[in-house]
Order: structure tokens, then C-alpha cells, then sequence
């Protein structure tokens, strides 16, 4: 089959480790030919290109600035890009005859692209909700139901869904709200298809451990609880603050921060108010740096804003699973991440904002050695048995009748 993916994911190279590139890769294992339609944003001083490479044909089409900005860029670069992405499509992709147009969201705002591809080669649409937006942005404050540029996305969201062949959600309460906050859409097109990798065997020696330890002056005896990805709105910042100030004094506990985004500053204001001793913050590191620097760590760390209405699920989670490790979540209570890590042994849950309770489950690992490493084990095993992207393959392929 000929597949056509689209994703604002900045994509550069197929063999990349990621929920995209690691699906992209098994469609062309299976023999599928690939093309990426995904954006070169401004700030990387980039021209619309078209390259092919290990096979796959990549084109990168010039866009504003789509993440890491302000609110307004953000919002008129999403606008603009289905516009963006259509002339570009037709341009370089015209002699190509789609049997299957694959997207995700973040945006809503492909429908049109969808739509062309759908008319103009009788392709199979499946949608890959990664995001329920506008509704998080009117949980975050961003927009207001009355206005008009909620009524705008709204009907986007609404027009996708239903140029829609099926919908892969990421959760079964994922699923739930879509159905229940959509009552047009017909429930059978809605399926789980949950967020999913192609695993990597990541070892380290206790040795290499002490190594990476020392060279980001961790201590070796700590527990070392880590948070990795991006630090805005979306995931309650200010109630990592709070974990933080709280846990200052703890002296086997430390967290290592990696990520950026617009509450980066927030976390940098309280360290050098605070002068926190056991806290480490990195802007970004390189994807291999940041894989061995958590094969150095005991716990991942999940954080969500507790004003969310719609059930999220972070992708996040894969790479603390991949690492063998157990998960430590404060989370609003749509989603159901928690409800599932807990009942599965590999992680602990509690509400955002629930300061004791989110500290009582520190202690967990704090106090039990052997608790964690259990976990830690059923984490990874709960990932090869349901997060495989070999999985999420398989569901979208029978949709096909291929």
C-alpha cells in the first residue's frame, strides 16, 4: 500500500526512536511505501524540501512556529497549516495514488488535506488522537466556549472526526469521551489503539550507573525520581514546584528535570529562590544523552493539570516503561493512565494537587528497594504485552482488508 502520514512531529530520519517514526518504520517492514508530510517551523531557518531517505520520502513543508511559542503563533500557525500543507501535497505528491492517509493530532485542522486525499484516491482515513483540543485549551484558560476561535476549532474537530474512517484513541476512557462528547459520530468507528514503540533493549552495569551518577553530580545512594519532556501549561508545572519545596529536605530523594517549554522558567525561579540541593534541571539533551541518563534513574515521573476535563495519556510513559522502570503520577481524575498503572503493579497514582498523598507514594520507593524493582519489572513486561508497536500495526491493518 502506498500510506500517507501526517504529523506536525518534526521528522529527520526514519530510524529515529519515537510513536511515530517507530509505526512509520513497521508499515515499511511489512513492505507499505511511505510518505511523511510533516512541517520545518520557522525557527529552524528551513525551505520546503523533499528528500528520500532509507526508502521513505520525507517532505518537510515550511510552516510558522507550530510548538515550543507563545499561544498566538501557536494558534494562526495551526490555522494556516492545512493550507500550507495541501499546495505543498499537491505539488510533490500529486502522481501518487494514497491507499491509506494516516494523522494525528495535534492539529484538528487537517480535514481538508484529508479530504483531498480521500476524494481524489478513494484512501482509507484513520485518525491517531493524540489530543482532544479545543477542550484542553478551555480546561487550561486558553479559550472560552463562548468565543469564536473555540466555535472555529470546534468545527474542525468535528470535520475530521467525520471524514474519519476510524479513530485510534489512547486509552479506554479516551475512547469514552470522544463517544460521549460526539454523539454524531458512529461509536463502531472508535476503537483503542493506544500509544505504542518498538522496544529497545536498554541495559546499563551498575558501573556505567555510577559513571552517569557522578557526572551529573546525582548521588549514587539517592532515589532518583525523573521527569522528562516538555514543561508547559498542559502538565500543572506549578504542582511540581510544589513536590519540590516540599521535598527539599528529603535526603535520599532527588529529581532530575528534563524538558522545556514555557513553565521552564517557573521551575528555575523556584531553584534559585529555594537553593534546592537535590534537584537537577536541563534545558534539552540529545535523545541518546537522555535514554542513558534515565537508565540512571529509579522512578519516572508523570505530571498533569488537575483542571482537565479530557483524559490524556502521555506518551512519556513508553520511554520510563522501556527503561524497566515503575511510574509516579499526579494526574487529574478524567484520565485513566493512573487507574491503569496501578492496577497493573507498575506505578503509583495520585490527584494533582493532593500534596500528601503524592507524598505518601514517594515513600513507597523511597523506603522499598525491592517494591521498586518489582514494579519496575511488570512496567516493562505491561509495555511488551500492550504498547507494542507491532500492536498498534495490526489494529489499523485489519481495518484495511488487505
Amino acid at each position: 500500500m502506498n500510506i500517507l502520514f501526517l504529523s506536525i512531529v518534526r521528522f529527520n530520519d526514519i530510524n529515529d526512536s519515537g510513536i511515530y517514526t517507530d509505526l512509520m518504520r513497521k508499515f515499511k517492514l511489512e513492505g507499505h511505501a511511505i510518505y511523511v508530510a510533516s512541517p520545518a517551523e520557522r525557527r529552524f531557518k528551513e525551505a520546503t524540501s523533499l528528500s528520500i531517505k532509507d526508502g521513505v520520502s520525507l517532505l518537510k513543508i515550511k510552516t510558522l512556529n507550530i510548538q515550543k511559542t507563545n499561544f498566538i503563533e501557536k494558534g494562526f500557525a495551526t490555522i494556516t497549516l492545512e493550507g500550507q500543507f495541501l499546495r505543498q501535497i499537491k505539488k510533490h505528491y500529486q502522481h501518487i495514488k494514497f491507499d491509506l492517509v494516516l494523522y494525528s493530532t495535534p492539529p484538528i485542522t487537517f480535514s481538508r488535506v484529508v479530504s483531498y486525499i480521500k476524494q481524489k484516491d478513494n484512501a482509507k482515513s484513520y485518525l491517531l488522537l493524540k489530543d482532544i483540543f479545543p477542550q484542553n485549551a478551555v480546561d487550561l484558560g486558553m479559550l472560552k466556549k463562548t468565543g469564536l476561535l473555540y466555535r472555529y476549532f470546534r468545527n474542525k474537530e468535528k470535520k475530521l472526526y467525520a471524514l474519519s474512517d476510524y479513530i485510534g484513541c489512547m486509552s479506554p476512557a479516551n475512547k469514552k469521551f470522544v463517544i460521549d462528547h460526539n454523539p454524531t459520530i458512529n461509536p463502531a468507528k472508535v476503537e483503542v489503539n493506544p500509544n505504542s514503540i518498538s522496544p529497545r533493549e536498554m541495559e546499563i552495569t551498575d558501573k556505567e550507573q555510577a559513571e552517569i551518577r557522578a557526572t551529573y553530580g546525582i548521588p549514587l545512594s539517592a532515589t532518583v525520581f525523573v521527569y522528562g519532556g516538555n514543561l508547559g501549561k498542559p502538565q500543572g508545572i506549578d504542582f511540581l514546584v510544589e513536590v519540590l519545596v516540599s521535598n527539599q529536605a528529603s535526603p535520599n530523594a532527588f529529581f532530575v528535570i528534563v524538558g522545556d517549554g514555557t513553565e521552564f522558567p517557573a521551575i528555575q525561579e523556584a531553584i534559585n529562590k529555594h537553593h534546592f540541593g537535590n534537584v537537577l534541571l536541563l534545558k534539552s539533551l540529545p535523545k541518546e544523552q537522555y535514554d542513558r541518563l534515565v537508565l540512571a534513574c529509579d522512578v519516572g515521573l508523570i505530571f498533569l493539570h488537575r483542571s482537565f476535563t479530557i483524559p490524556n495519556y502521555p506518551s512519556r510513559l513508553l520511554s520510563y516503561m522501556e527503561a524497566k522502570m515503575p511510574v509516579l503520577a499526579a494526574t487529574d481524575k478524567r484520565t485513566d493512565i493512573g487507574e491503569i498503572m496501578v492496577k497493573n503493579g507498575y506505578g503509583l497514582w495520585a490527584e494533582s494537587g493532593n500534596l500528601n498523598e503524592f507524598n505518601k507514594n514517594m515513600a513507597v520507593f523511597l523506603k522499598d528497594k525491592d517494591k521498586l524493582k518489582e514494579m519496575g519489572v511488570k512496567s516493562y513486561a505491561y509495555l511488551l504485552a500492550n504498547y507494542q508497536v507491532s500492536n498498534s500495526y495490526q489494529i489499523i491493518i485489519e481495518k484495511l482488508d488487505v
